[in-house]
């Protein structure tokens, strides 16, 4: 790159380089060529960018280079970034690390992909992710595992791994994640990134569908697509070209999203919520979450660490779990016998009772504090069957399909969050912090975090 450019690209913003494109000092192809350096150098012991659109990201550098040089400008025109391999994007296999779907490819980009892409983004390619989406590591018999760029014997996280690890190794510094059971979230926090699960239904899922489908069917319970980040600042500006509605929906309705309820850290009433019933935290983890609480409040914040408001965090769980289990096993060979249609029903109706519950909260507090998940990163495992794997927590065994109450939390009822890293464990490994805040209010839990990162 230009001697004129202070840009170190492993851990430059989106934000930043989009800057300093438009203001000549630095070319897309300079990036591009960065990108890929940073890759090839970094990728053989993490193994996160599992395919690979490098001569394609060329040509959209040269020609990003030529629409800079005439005066263009667009909210990421040139800047290098991956995708998540769940993703449509023509041209490109979408397998959900399935090998028998290896050779298949969609015939146009998913809804989010299109729209990167209209900003101007240079995709260099794809991320890893687990089989069918479907663990917290991201190991499939395709494209094999990815490791967690701080410690290569620990994961990345997942089922958006690959995209954390990708922006923890300073490969890229945008990524399009999803999650329908902490799949932004928990690699965010084991790998030390920014990511935001949107509102449900915020942005389309269009295009993210298993293959061999173009795109899903009806609405699928639970699941979202969503940006990961560098920084919070990137979040919000992905956000900005992700959200909004589409096909017919677009018809009639304009996206309005309300900006942040507060400027600064005092402005803030937060709810701290460091237990589950239902599952096992790691004292570690807790004990991060507490430090920053005890910095919260000498910031000015108005810190609680209980609320009469907080809905049934167990009955919760119990219904997110049977729910998600009927949408994760649909079309699954040897699934369980689906739930009723009457329990599916009465699954729906607690999502809304919650919803108002969780409303009625946000009257009292602007953003709840949680872990995203109960351990930093953990120890890879080839153990297949999630009943019969543990995680150490506090030094005693605890059943690891427990931990789908953290980022449950935010996920039955619909609700925006974003994870921010916020400190590191005795032996390095990163903690986030989950920033749960009213549904559509997206950008009080990305500027909360930005307020953290300052």
């Amino acid at each position: 790159m230009r001697k004129t450019t202070s840009i170190e690209y492993p851990t430059a913003s989106a934000s930043a380089l989009a800057r300093a494109l438009a203001a000549h000092e630095v070319s897309a192809m300079e990036l591009f060529e960065a990108a890929v350096a940073r890759i090839e150098a970094e990728d053989p012991r993490i193994n996160a960018v599992v395919v690979r659109d490098f001569d394609r990201a060329h040509e959209a550098a040269k020609a990003a280079d030529v629409a800079l040089a005439r005066g263009e400008r667009r909210a990421l025109l040139g800047v290098p970034m991956t995708v998540k391999e769940s993703h449509h994007v023509a041209g490109l296999p979408t397998t959900w690390g399935a090998a028998a779907f290896k050779a298949w490819m969609p015939g146009r980009d998913a809804t989010g992909v299109a729209r990167l892409k209209a900003a101007g983004a240079v995709i260099l390619g794809k991320t890893n992710v687990p089989l069918s989406l479907a663990d917290w590591q991201s190991v499939n018999p395709l494209y094999g595992r990815t490791n967690n760029p701080h410690d290569v014997t620990r994961s990345p996280g997942g089922s958006s791994g690959g995209a954390a690890a990708a922006l923890a190794a300073g490969m890229v510094p945008l990524e399009y994640g999803s999650d329908i059971g902490g799949s932004i979230r928990v690699p965010a926090h084991f790998c030390g990134v920014f990511g935001h699960k949107p509102t449900y239904g915020l942005i389309p899922l269009t295009g993210h569908a298993p293959p061999p489908f173009e795109e899903s069917g009806a609405a699928i319970e639970f699941a979202v697509v969503g940006p990961l980040a560098r920084t919070a600042a990137d979040l919000d500006l992905a956000l900005s070209i992700l959200a909004g509605p589409e096909g017919e929906a677009a018809v009639g309705y304009r996206l309005a999203l309300p900006p942040a309820r507060g400027q600064r850290l005092a402005d803030f009433r937060v709810l701290v919520v460091d237990a589950h019933s239902t599952c096992a935290t790691d004292a570690e983890v807790a004990g991060v979450l507490h430090r920053l609480a005890d910095h919260l409040a000498a910031a000015g914040a108005k810190v609680a660490h209980a609320s009469p408001h907080l809905p049934d965090l167990a009955a919760a769980h119990k219904a997110y779990v049977r729910l998600l289990n009927t949408v994760l096993s649909r079309g699954q060979p040897g699934a369980r016998e689906p739930i009723s249609a009457h329990v599916w029903l009465d699954g729906l109706d607690l999502i809304a009772v919650h919803r108002r519950q969780w409303a009625a909260l946000f009257q009292e507090y602007d953003v709840v504090l949680a872990p995203p998940f109960g351990t930093s990163a953990f120890p890879h495992t080839d153990e297949p069957d999630w009943s019969r794997r543990t995680l150490t927590i506090n030094g005693e065994p605890t059943p690891y399909g427990a931990q789908l109450a953290w980022p449950g939390l935010a996920t039955f009822p619909g609700l925006p969050a974003t994870c921010a890293p916020i400190g590191k464990t005795a032996s390095g490994l990163p903690v986030g912090v989950q920033i749960i805040g009213p549904r559509f209010e997206d950008r009080t839990t990305i500027a909360f975090a930005a307020m953290l990162a300052t």
